[in-house]
């Protein structure tokens, strides 16, 4: 049958399901399309292969639309370090320590197929809210107020707004015309999945080289995700190798911190772009999460800047409502658009400049990154002040994401 909805959002991945949860319980009606229901959890399943640190901004936005008990009832890992270096871990590195600024934990490192498992299945209990899937998009034809999707068994779903919740090569923004700027890094990263013979870890660390970062992130127990930033071509080398060839060089070339690797539970790797919409929203139209934004991953906050996306366009639509105004015309969308764009724009630019200095062999360069991370370990409140903007606890945020419900 065909239906008609007040939000339409294409994607129920962890943006388009948060805003949804966030839409939950309100006089708006809200269509959700997802091509495919996430595996469910058993936790006798090996750790999957994408992950993501979670700030504490990202936390409270789930924790308010009611999710996050769910995560916490599957498994996650929370961190209290993170250390950054170069050439020398004893002596030129930074370590931020939640407790240093009254923190039980930095972030918590979560599976996402955990995230969007707690999210679709908090969205289930709203009477509001209509989950399609799986439902296989056939054409997306944009209307401002009736733009109709429709599906590959022929149902046609008309959303007053249509939300473009469907990552990087988003449909929906094509089908509104809405442009992007956009450029690939010289890097891929490649992810591993491993079991390491060190117990529960509370620490995840990354370590610059010319090539790209090498990272650590704890998962539960003895398992770990690592994450190894190269050059297009040596990445693909690498996945060609046998486990035991791959392995030898992981250990050659991961540092002692890492400790010894029992097993390599999968390998898998991705190509690095940044892009960023021309604009957020027209009339009756709006992007989040990747659809609107992809930046470099060093410093996992990708996920971060579209939970927050998630929590601003709730919000925003949700106080529109309220006071009577059109949710999908345009000064309200735009509203939305200057919260977020900048606050993104600014945060893209910092990867950007962490990317395009760290990752060279120049060697003033070298010398002046070493002395900067010394002294970054020294000077407590500059350190103090970049851990809360990390967890999201610093600069404009929704109030979704400050604990303050509106609804």
């Amino acid at each position: 049958m065909d239906k008609r909805y007040d939000v339409l959002i294409v994607g129920g991945g962890m943006v388009g399901a948060t805003i949804a949860c966030a839409l939950g319980g309100s006089d708006l009606s809200v269509g959700v399309l997802e091509y495919q229901y996430p595996k469910g959890f058993d936790p006798e399943q090996p750790h999957d292969l994408r992950v993501s640190a979670i700030s504490v901004a990202s936390q409270n936005v789930i924790d308010m639309v009611g999710a996050w008990e769910g995560i916490l009832s599957r498994r996650s890992c929370p961190y209290r370090r993170m250390k950054v270096w170069e050439s020398d871990e004893q002596r030129a590195a930074t370590e931020f320590v939640a407790d240093d600024i009254s923190e039980p934990y930095l972030g918590h490192i979560v599976e996402n197929r955990i995230i969007q498992l707690a999210l679709l299945e908090r969205m289930a209990a709203f009477d509001n809210v209509d989950l399609v899937c799986p439902a296989k998009t056939v054409s997306i034809d944009y209307s401002p107020g009736a733009s109709v999707v429709t599906l590959e068994d022929g149902t046609e779903l008309i959303g007053r707004l249509l939300v473009a919740a469907d990552g990087g090569e988003s449909r929906v923004r094509q089908a509104a015309g809405i442009g992007v700027r956009k450029w690939d890094y010289e890097q891929s990263a490649l992810v591993a999945s491993v079991i390491t013979d060190y117990p529960q870890q509370d620490i995840t660390w990354q370590q610059f080289t010319a090539t790209g970062p090498l990272a650590f992130l704890p998962l539960s127990g003895p398992h770990a995700s690592l994450v190894w930033y190269n050059t297009p071509q040596n990445v693909k080398r690498l996945m060609s190798l046998p486990v035991n060839q791959f392995m030898t060089e992981l250990t050659e070339t991961f540092p002692e911190s890492l400790g010894k690797i029992d097993t390599l539970l999968e390998r898998g790797f991705f190509p690095l772009r940044r892009q960023h919409a021309l604009e957020y929203a027209k009339e009756g139209v709006v992007l989040a999460g990747d659809a609107a934004h992809m930046i470099h991953p060093l410093a996992g906050q990708g996920v971060n800047i579209g939970m927050l996306d998630a929590a601003a366009l709730a919000e925003t639509l949700l106080l529109a409502q309220r006071s009577g105004k059109d949710i999908t015309s345009l000064a309200v969308l735009k509203a939305y658009e200057r919260q977020r764009r900048n606050h993104n724009l600014v945060m893209m630019q910092t990867m950007d400049l962490f990317y395009r200095v760290f990752s060279n062999d120049n060697m003033p360069l070298k010398v002046m990154r070493n002395i900067g991370l010394g002294l970054a370990e020294r000077v407590t409140p500059a350190k103090n002040k970049v851990m809360r903007f990390a967890m999201g606890l610093e600069g404009p945020l929704p109030a979704l994401a400050k604990m303050q419900d509106i609804l």
